[in-house]
């Protein structure tokens, strides 16, 4: 696949964005879209976002790409920043191959203002055959420092899980709501 359109698409979003994003001590907002297609049917795709206001800032974009013969793929994302000091954010990507071939990953993680934690990742994939395999890990820190560390899998319609709980002294505890 020819990623011209794609970095031409990307190179107009950037400069728009970067003309117009207020300086730190400004109030705004900002938004961008471009579309970009290819002479064999592909089309690039890509939107970004981002304000800045008295109770916090966030920024998010999102590209997507396709060749024209079945495949598409795409990636987004989001960052949250709290006036309070707590911030959020994610990204994921997904792909669709032609061969009916599919995925998606993606993470996500959200810190407190007063210390608390969490954060998560991803992942599932299903083959041309239509096996499917996934897999997420979870870890999450209260502000007094007990945390949580879990994953679960999903190999050929079987599922795994495990967890544990820890106090802020690393010793092992039981987890609340029965894990």
């Amino acid at each position: 696949m020819n990623k011209t359109p794609l970095l031409l698409a990307l190179l107009t979003l950037t400069g728009a964005l970067a003309a117009t994003v207020p300086d730190a001590s400004a109030q705004g907002r900002v938004r961008g879209r471009a579309v970009a297609h290819s002479a064999d049917g592909g089309r690039a795709a890509v939107t970004g976002a981002a304000a800045r206001g008295e109770h916090g800032a966030h920024a998010r974009g999102r590209k997507i790409i396709s060749d024209g013969q079945g495949n598409v793929a795409g990636r987004s994302g989001g960052y949250v920043q709290g006036a309070d000091g707590g911030s959020a954010g994610r990204q994921g990507s997904f792909y669709r191959n032609a061969d009916g071939s599919a995925g998606r990953q993606g993470s996500a993680f959200v810190e407190g203002p007063n210390g608390g934690s969490a954060s998560t990742s991803g992942s599932v994939a299903r083959d041309a055959d239509g096996s499917v395999n996934a897999s997420r890990s979870t870890t999450a820190t209260g502000a007094s420092g007990n945390t949580y560390n879990g994953s679960t899998t999903v190999n050929d319609g079987q599922i795994s899980h495990t967890g544990t709980c820890t106090n802020a002294a690393g010793e092992t505890i039981a987890c609340r709501g029965g894990n």
